[in-house]
């Protein structure tokens, strides 16, 4: 029998556009010779809807796309994710995370959802049930076990009293029956090194169990949430011998029959152009679906801005892209240089607008209230703040996305100007390392140099002062990320990071830093997800608080 995966992008909500997404993705299968199609969880609404859910008109349109979904499938099994209502009267939340298989106009076979996660960026018990183990689901004489995402992951959270796949293979052998593979329907976002884990997770069960593991997984960027796709399906070895792309629409065909597949990419995942691909995905879907078709951004001779501006143009093409170099009295002429060459690569619009003159008359403005003080961080935030004000009319005027292109270790530490660098819609690398934007750019450049190479080795400098540079005010990005590694995405405290050969000094002044920074991410733009803990509201710390380690 030959099966297929359908990998595709829905957009929340758009219950007519999911739809006709899944019916073509259903007709290429069948037109295929494939007798099942598997789709994502939750692939008709979109993932995650959050607090649509509670909506009564959205849970009202979704069972009538469903209806209309269900009549229009074509003439194979159908598995796919959907909401389904619980009876009002029963006590508990009033909705399922299901997975249904639609057959010649009828539901034949439905699964829920029984581990809910509620962690990190995920808050499913905040509007679902977890269901009860479910029959298993019969076509053409073979048994599938029918898991939907987190069902599987139950060891690695470590959290969960149920066990679903062990439990499911029990009622099996108790009712004398076999199972011949296991399906996961998902909406799995990426992060870096997940993919590994993943799949470590699904060979430990076809290795145990001696059955192939059937992976069908969303593909998209949803606000800060990047979903990879990479759909497929791991032989009784464990071995990957079904391979769809990662972050992009794709259809793959397995044949129960020996168990072999369509290979579309690389069992293994190159990280690196995971995360760079990942990114480029999250632009291009966040802007469009977003109403927008272009972007603007500030360029300013940095690897930051530089990264950003490739990420862009990747993502929308170089005709849709506006670079803004704005020099002021601190600026090099090699930063000017530098942007200048960077746009001309790329093939993008790059405009000059100096701010010298808007610099003085605001210190001309406020003279009299600050007659006789020393310039400091005042005067240096004037100049980001008439750059973000520059940019957000551009943004208004020509209906661009403006985006911000400060990085995660800026971020953690507030070395940012709100209403300044911090303005726009969209903040690209906020989740991206200082040392990680090294890595990408040295990624972008490694066919022919994109990147100008003095961007890349220059030291940073925010240009806000005469003879700036970041690492006046801040440790070395190499230490300052170890430590933000540690502390952010694994949980380590003060004594644990110090124990680890980091003077206390500074590690107390940079967790003093995040502490007070927090008014200041709260009010950034969304960032695109690529580590275990980004800032956002998968990070849910309070901005009023006096917790000192």
């Amino acid at each position: 029998m030959k099966i297929a995966l359908v990998q595709i992008n829905p957009v929340i909500g758009d219950f007519a556009a999911n739809s006709r997404r899944i019916v073509e993705g259903a007709r290429e299968a069948r037109d295929r010779g494939c007798r099942l199609a598997i789709f994502p969880e939750l692939v008709l609404s979109g993932y995650p809807p959050q607090d649509l859910l509670e909506r009564r008109s959205f849970l009202d349109d979704h069972e009538r796309a469903m209806a209309r979904l269900v009549a229009d499938l074509p003439d194979l099994d159908v598995l796919f994710g959907c909401i389904e209502r619980r009876p009002q009267e029963e006590k508990g939340k009033h909705l399922f995370n299901a997975a249904v298989v639609a057959r010649r106009g009828e539901i034949v076979f439905r699964a829920r959802k029984r581990l809910l996660p509620s962690y990190d960026v995920f808050d499913e018990t905040r509007y679902f049930e977890p269901g009860q183990l479910p029959d298993l689901y019969h076509v053409d004489g073979l048994n599938f076990a029918v898991t939907i995402c987190e069902d599987v992951w139950h060891r690695e959270v470590g959290e969960y009293q149920a066990e679903p796949v062990d439990e499911l293979f029990a009622a099996a052998r108790a009712a004398g029956a076999g199972i011949d593979a296991v399906i996961n329907v998902s909406a799995s976002p990426f992060q870096r090194s997940k993919e590994k884990t993943r799949k470590d997770i699904f060979a430990g069960i076809s290795r145990k169990y001696r059955v192939p593991f059937l992976y069908a997984n969303q593909v998209g960027g949803q606000d800060s949430l990047l979903f990879d796709g990479r759909s497929h399906v791991l032989g009784p070895s464990g071995a990957t011998v079904c391979q769809a792309k990662g972050f992009a629409d794709d259809l793959v065909v397995v044949d129960s029959d020996g168990w072999r597949g369509d290979m579309h990419a690389p069992a293994e995942v190159e990280e690196l152009s995971s995360i760079h691909d990942g990114l480029v995905m999250g632009v291009r879907d966040y802007v469009r679906k977003c109403g927008f078709s272009s972007a603007v951004l500030g360029l300013s001779g940095g690897i930051d801005s530089a990264l950003t501006a490739t990420i862009a143009v990747a993502a929308l093409g170089p005709e849709n892209v506006l670079g803004v170099a704005m020099p002021s009295v601190y600026s090099a002429a090699e930063s000017l240089t530098d942007a200048r060459l960077l746009a001309e690569r790329l093939g993008c619009r790059f405009e000059v607008i100096p701010i010298k003159g808007l610099f003085d008359t605001f210190r001309q403005t406020l003279d009299p209230l600050f007659h006789g003080l020393a310039e400091d961080l005042a005067e240096q935030n004037l100049q980001a703040r008439i750059r973000g004000n520059l940019l957000m009319a551009l943004s208004n005027k020509f209906g661009h996305m403006l985006l911000t292109t400060g990085n995660k270790s800026e971020m953690a530490v507030g070395y940012c100007t709100l209403y300044g660098d911090m303005s726009g819609g969209l903040a690209v690398i906020s989740d991206v390392p200082k040392q990680l934007v090294y890595q990408l750019a040295r990624h972008v450049n490694r066919e022919r140099e994109i990147i100008p190479a003095r961007t890349i080795v220059r030291a940073p400098t925010a240009e806000l002062k005469a003879d700036q540079r970041d690492q006046d005010d801040l440790p070395p990005y190499d230490v300052l990320d170890q430590v933000l590694e540690m502390h952010l995405e694994k949980g380590y405290a003060l004594v644990d990071i110090v124990s680890q050969g980091f003077e206390e000094a500074m590690v107390r002044d940079i967790l003093r830093r995040i502490r007070i920074n927090e008014y200041k991410r709260k009010q950034a733009p969304m960032g695109l997800k690529v580590t275990s803990k980004a800032f956002g509201y998968g990070r849910r710390y309070p901005t009023v608080q006096n917790y000192r380690e």
